[in-house]
């Protein structure tokens, strides 16, 4: 029997709200005694030296390459990337190709992260066939087969029609359906939010209210049906406002954001760094002001990283042309832990809350679960450096920022797959 004992350390699990120095035994991968004073014959003792040992990070919006886009990230290189990050479960989206619109893909997209040994993958179904909004995918199927969750990805259902029916069917299954929250014809060819410093740049705009615009319009729908519905990496105040509100009325509405949008601004696209080009695009400083304030007061129910991948050719390209998006597993915690949150509730946002959304059981300590486990320094100092990090998409929006919160160690049921050794 494999016994492992991590001892001198600060335990933070926000799904029980624990916060003290104590002890952790691990048995056979499963969490088996927190702050037992006996230590097992032939355990394994691990010294936290006062390190902050918490659950292993659960991001529920992550985009990999495989299957048809490998050369931009592999199940294998992605579950590199999240360890490094503290991750141990991911919600991978299903906009790859083939689009994950079928239960053999499902299956196999779980069965590849149990391979690597490092993650494990909860796919997204696809909402419509091959994530194009047109026909219903079959959900029914998707969801036996595991799906956690539908979406189209990166594209929102036009059609309000269609997304009234996609609810109605989804409330039928108890399922969640995630909106990609952009209204698509203001968006259409758009990669900057509209604003004086878009049209200094010559950039094609939209105007932050597609956001507001898509918001609205599912949210009465939602109403109508009685769905679950989910707003991913919401980024205006305006949208935020519109499910605050929502949520007061008792509509079945949650969102997520990501960190570049309570990180960074639209200024950070410089002179058309393309790194710091994301659907949607960046917003201006009172919109990312506001992220934070409902961070603060529980309107944004999770952060996710929106990784995002590309290669190199899909970002040397004039800033309209470039790949949206940013690589974000190494660095969510690290980004996170700086958005002025006290350190409970920063790590409730990307552990027990999105486990709670998908309903998948993660993100705890609580006796008997797997042991995955995050060990980190919330004071350490490290620098991000394109070109060095874990993984094989090398596109993030941090290059050359400073995060406060290093990950020392990742532990999937109770092994060892990530030391901050292996990134001296």
């Amino acid at each position: 029997m494999t016994i492992t004992v991590f001892e001198n350390v600060r335990l933070i699990d926000p799904a029980s709200g624990r916060d003290g120095v104590g002890r952790l035994t691990v048995e056979e991968g499963r969490i088996a005694a927190i702050d037992s004073p006996e230590t097992p014959e032939g355990a394994c003792v691990i010294d936290g030296q006062g390190a902050v040992l918490c659950p292993g990070l659960v991001d529920m919006r992550v985009a990999l390459g495989e299957p048809g886009f490998e050369y931009r990230e592999s199940v294998k290189s992605g579950a590199r990337a999240a360890v490094a990050g503290g991750i141990t479960t991911i919600a991978v989206l299903p906009n790859t190709s083939p689009a994950i619109d079928n239960p053999a893909l499902v299956h196999l997209l779980k069965v590849r992260g149990e391979e690597t040994g490092m993650v494990s993958i909860h796919p997204y179904g696809a909402l419509t066939r091959g994530c194009e909004g047109g026909d219903m995918a079959e959900l029914g199927l998707l969801q036996d087969a595991g799906a956690v969750a539908f979406t189209d990805g990166t594209r929102a259902i036009a059609d309000a029609k269609q997304m009234r029916n996609l609810l109605s069917y989804s409330r039928f299954l108890d399922a969640l359906v995630v909106q990609h929250p952009e209204e698509p014809s203001l968006a259409k060819g758009a990669c900057a939010t509209a604003s004086a410093l878009a049209v200094r740049l010559g950039l094609p705009q939209v105007p932050a209210a597609a956001e507001a615009i898509m918001i609205a319009r599912d949210l009465r729908l939602a109403e109508m049906t009685g769905a679950r519905l989910h707003f991913a990496h919401v980024s205006t105040a305006e949208g935020l406002d519109l499910i605050r509100a929502a949520k007061a009325r008792g509509i079945k509405v949650t969102c997520d954001t990501a960190p570049p949008y309570f990180a960074m601004t639209e200024e950070d696209i410089g002179d058309f760094r393309t790194y710091a080009k994301f659907s949607p695009p960046l917003r201006s400083e009172s919109d990312r002001a506001a992220v934070c304030a409902a961070l603060a007061d529980g309107t944004i129910d999770a952060v996710a990283s929106d990784h995002a991948p590309a290669d190199a050719d899909d970002k040397r390209l004039p800033f309209a042309q470039a790949r949206a998006g940013g690589t974000g597993l190494v660095t969510l915690l690290g980004v996170t832990l700086g958005a002025g949150l006290p350190l409970m509730e920063a790590l409730r946002l990307v552990t027990c809350a999105p486990a709670s959304l998908l309903r998948i059981s993660a993100g705890t300590l609580a006796v008997g679960q797997d042991a995955d486990l995050c060990l980190f320094d919330p004071e350490a100092v490290w620098e991000v450096r394109a070109g060095e990090l874990p993984g094989r998409a090398q596109n993030t929006p941090f290059d050359g920022q400073k995060l406060t919160g290093r990950v020392l160690r990742t532990f999937r049921r109770g092994v060892e797959v990530f030391t901050a050794e292996e990134l001296a």
